[in-house]
């Protein structure tokens, strides 16, 4: 199988205050937020702010166990992960898993904004939380 790496999707920020972060993305970088949602599988709450073909993503916890919070408690707020949109999601975390990559997700499961993804661990990749997505398939 051929990896087709598509593009950045996002860049997930860590942060506490939604209203202080979407301020400063707004007044200073002119950007807009476009869409926000919460995941509760994640215990988040995700805001979006397209910059050319990728986006800034805010994640804010809404639970004090959500792996952001964790993040946050540990790192303070900043970058938490980096997303890179591809084709064949499963086939590449098959791939991944037989190359012995340590995964955090081992198949694809629901994302944001009609996405399947699914998560690399750090220490497979140099340090970085590299999440892999994929554009869920709408029916015609």
């Amino acid at each position: 199988m051929a990896v087709k790496v598509k593009r950045i999707e996002h860049i997930g920020l860590a942060i506490k205050d939604p209203k202080a972060a979407l301020e400063f993305w707004s007044k200073h970088l002119g950007l807009q937020l476009t869409h926000t949602e919460d995941v509760p599988s994640d215990a988040v709450k995700t805001y979006f702010l397209p910059v050319g073909e990728t986006q800034i993503e805010l994640l804010e916890a809404t639970s004090p166990d959500s792996p952001v919070q964790k993040f946050i408690d540990k790192r303070g707020t900043g970058i938490h992960h980096l997303c890179i949109e591809v084709e064949n999601l499963s086939e590449l975390l098959n791939k991944m898993k037989r190359d012995g990559v340590t995964l955090i997700n081992d198949s694809p499961r629901p994302g944001a904004h009609g996405y399947q993804v699914a998560f690399v661990h750090p220490k497979s990749t140099g340090g970085i939380l590299l999440e892999l997505s994929e554009k869920l398939k709408t029916k015609s």
